[in-house]
């Protein structure tokens, strides 16, 4: 039997919105009763500073962050003090709570979240972290780590109509409505569907929330952006693991990402994005970009693909056996981990990446490009603009020739920084690199040559100029000097290190 659901009254969300608000249960308000220390412990998913914390404290905010975001009963008079629009009465109402005694619990999550210059609220299933046990096989996820990466990483301009597929509680479609005219919503489990319309209507949007499995509520229709934090996690076909929902797709390894993004290229009008985060098998004596580019062939579809993690398949049952709630060395927990062990083995699956994927539906007749990059390092919080930035860089290096290049004139872009390592006593270094400050935060091995044309990149002088003075400096041929210049020019502007003019 599935937990309850909250229910869509207009008159009663205006009302609760009102009192968050004057109650300042926003991320700033939040952090301000907690504080740094209790307001991490709570992001690591361990309550009980922000327990101590908010008990101390009287105001309507604390009492919301107990009653909504750590599950306590909380005293009628209380939430009648926290919500004095909405009332007890209202939030019963609106199925947000129950009463228990002389108290009021919560019987949904109603979080507070803050993106793109706005302020949000999300609300989904009680996690973990209110109510001590593990969550239910039709759990709807709040806001979540692999939620904020996709919007992270997403292309933040402005479109026509935009998909967030598989919306869960609706945190990409928030997103979307800044910056798409129309905003489509779908989901396989009804139960989403009725926290994202609750989402939706709590803030204010107004989306086309639809009910259906991956790009079926939408055939025959094209988007400008499609956005899917998909359920891609690999999971055993066995009895001995949960199948979430909004975690599990329903398919062996990693056939969900596979036909998503073979399918999708019908569904984006030309010059349209995809961007969705994945997991790929690696079978043994292959690469994952043998695994990933074979999902590619076909599709027409330029393909910048990220591999952001990989894990052996034990580390994998470990991070995934205990999602959830599941606590490790129980016996469920081994079970569970067994589990994933022998169906990665059944495969000869030797690890798992994940990454995120942006796909690109060319405006006109080409070859599409494709770059599948392995970039783990640390990357700046909000990455839309750097994809943005390399995503056009592609696209303007797949429509133009090397001679077009050539005759660019190209500038450094102003996060990049060169270094010079020498050896003791030597009077040339031996290692010269160029450090990326942002996006990726590339560091790229320069040679004498590249170092001399990155050394005047300021948008003045083309390569071809360029190469004929440090050949002749440097008594080099000219025709291998373009040709290194070339290849540096390329990789270069792809990922921002070097940008045009008009940039």
């Amino acid at each position: 039997m599935s937990a309850p659901l909250p229910r869509l009254d207009e008159d009663l969300i205006a009302r609760l919105r009102a009192d968050l608000v004057a109650a300042d249960f926003t991320v700033t308000g939040v952090l301000d009763v907690l504080g740094p220390l209790a307001s991490g412990a709570l992001s690591r998913e361990q309550p009980l500073p922000a327990r101590r914390v908010a008990s101390r404290s009287a105001s309507p905010a604390a009492t919301l962050i107990r009653l909504l975001t750590l599950g306590d009963p909380v005293d009628a008079a209380e939430v009648e003090a926290a919500l004095p629009t909405l009332r007890v009465r209202g939030a019963l109402a609106l199925g947000l709570v129950a009463e228990e005694g002389d108290a009021v619990v919560a019987r949904v999550d109603v979080r507070p979240y803050a993106a793109d210059d706005a302020q949000w609220w999300v609300v989904s299933d009680l996690a973990e972290v209110a109510t001590g046990a593990p969550v239910r096989e039709d759990h709807v996820l709040g806001v979540g780590g692999a939620s904020t990466t996709l919007a992270a990483w997403t292309i933040r301009r402005p479109v026509r109509r935009a998909l967030d597929l598989g919306t869960g509680s609706g945190v990409q479609a928030l997103h979307l409505t800044r910056h798409a005219d129309s905003v489509v919503a779908t989901d396989l489990s009804e139960r989403a569907l009725a926290f994202a319309r609750f989402t939706a209507a709590l803030n204010g949007c107004d989306w086309d929330v639809r009910s259906g499995s991956m790009l079926e509520p939408v055939a025959g229709e094209r988007f400008d952006l499609v956005v899917s934090n998909p359920p891609f996690v690999i999971t055993p076909r066995s009895g001995a693991v949960p199948l979430f929902e909004y975690r599990d797709g329903g398919a062996a390894g990693d056939a969900v990402v596979a036909d998503l993004v073979r399918s999708v290229a019908a569904h984006l009008e030309p010059g349209g994005v995809a961007q969705m985060l994945g997991n790929w098998e690696v079978p043994r004596g292959s690469t994952w970009t043998d695994r990933v580019g074979a999902w590619l062939d076909g599709t027409g579809l330029d393909a910048w693909v990220v591999q952001r993690e990989v894990q052996d398949p034990a580390e994998y049952a470990e991070t995934w056996s205990r999602d959830g709630g599941h606590h490790a060395r129980t016996a469920d927990a081994d079970a569970m981990y067994a589990a994933w062990l022998d169906d990665f083995a059944s495969r000869d699956v030797e690890s798992i990446g994940f990454g995120v994927l942006t796909l690109h539906r060319p405006a006109r007749d080409r070859a599409p490009f494709v770059d599948l990059m392995d970039e783990r390092g640390p990357v700046p919080p909000a990455m839309g603009e750097s994809v943005r930035v390399g995503l056009e860089a592609r696209v303007w290096l797949a429509e133009h020739s090397d001679d077009e290049l050539l005759g660019a004139a190209w500038r450094a872009a102003p996060d990049v920084t060169e270094e010079r390592h020498t050896a003791p006593g030597a009077s040339d270094p031996s290692v010269i690199v160029a450090r990326q400050g942002g996006g990726l935060g590339r560091v790229v091995r320069l040679t004498t040559v590249t170092a001399a044309y990155l050394s005047v990149a300021d948008g003045a002088l083309t390569p071809r100029q360029a190469v004929g003075a440090i050949a002749g400096i440097l008594d080099l041929d000219p025709e291998e000097t373009t040709l290194e210049v070339l290849a540096f020019v390329k990789d270069a502007v792809k990922d921002g290190l070097l940008l045009r003019p008009a940039d």
